[in-house]
């Protein structure tokens, strides 16, 4: 929808109104007033009232032909300020040595078309979008790339170490067992041999897989735990033997006896 708004004889120069009239050129009217609203030039308040008027034939001539437009996506397509004419408009002015200069004062026509149609691009708005475009498609390529190469990077990282641990296993688990077999077997066959018993036997057999010297087998059988306190008590007693000395000894008497053998002492001096 377009439509148009002409404001004529307009007080004031073509040259003063070009300068507000190019600050709303190809601009949205919501802001187009709000640029001539805090525009401080005596050109901006008719200039608004003119795109006012151009905004309200907009949706007059809508509603004419039934065709619902909303104001706000209309934008100025072209604007321009003709000249206008100066008859009975010349004045004097004083000058030097009581001379006087001509003046000419102009009127202006000032004209304003909106439209709700697509605003075309330029051409550096369209190298613009174009060179946006490519790089919004790059980046959904390198997206679409990695998502397809971290999946195949976490299988292999995961599946390589299960494999090498399972093989290596595997391969101790051959190596080590029949040797083990073949040693306690060995033991157990030279334990029997001579003639010791299959507990001794067993101990032996289990020192020999271990690695462990005959003292160590030995120390290592069990022994019955009254033996052992018996054992330990002998060990005592014999310490303590050694330990004791006469004044110790005598220590342990009781002291009747001791103050007895005082007085017989006495009466034989």
């Amino acid at each position: 929808m377009e439509a148009v708004a002409k404001t004529k004889y307009l007080k004031g120069s073509p040259r003063k109104a070009r300068l507000v009239i190019d600050l709303i050129r190809g601009v949205k009217v919501a802001r187009a007033l709000s640029l001539l609203k805090f525009t401080d030039k005596r050109a901006a308040d008719p200039i608004a009232q003119c795109l006012n008027s151009a905004i309200a034939n907009a949706t007059f001539k809508a509603e004419q032909q039934n065709i619902a437009i909303d104001p706000d996506d209309l934008w100025v397509k072209t604007c321009f300020v003709d000249m206008g004419p100066h008859k009975h408009r010349s004045r004097m002015r004083p000058a030097p040595q009581g001379r006087a200069y001509r003046e000419q004062r102009h009127y202006c026509h000032i004209t304003i078309h909106v439209t709700s149609e697509v605003k075309p691009l330029t051409e550096e708005q369209e190298r613009l979008e174009a060179l946006r475009a490519e790089r919004i498609a790059a980046r959904k390529v390198a997206k679409a790339a990695e998502k397809a190469k971290a999946p195949a990077k976490k299988k292999e990282t995961k599946a390589a170490p299960t494999e090498e641990v399972e093989t290596v296993a595997a391969a101790e688990a051959v190596e080590e067992t029949p040797v083990v077999e073949t040693v306690e077997t060995e033991a157990a066959a030279e334990a029997v041999a001579a003639g010791e018993t299959p507990v001794e036997a067993e101990a032996a057999a289990e020192a020999v897989a271990v690695e462990e010297t005959p003292a160590e087998a030995a120390d290592n059988v069990e022994v019955p735990v009254e033996a052992e306190a018996a054992g330990d008590a002998e060990v005592a007693d014999a310490k303590n033997v050694e330990t004791q000395t006469t004044a110790s000894l005598n220590e342990t008497k009781p002291a009747d006896e001791a103050q007895q053998k005082i007085n017989e002492d006495l009466e034989r001096q």
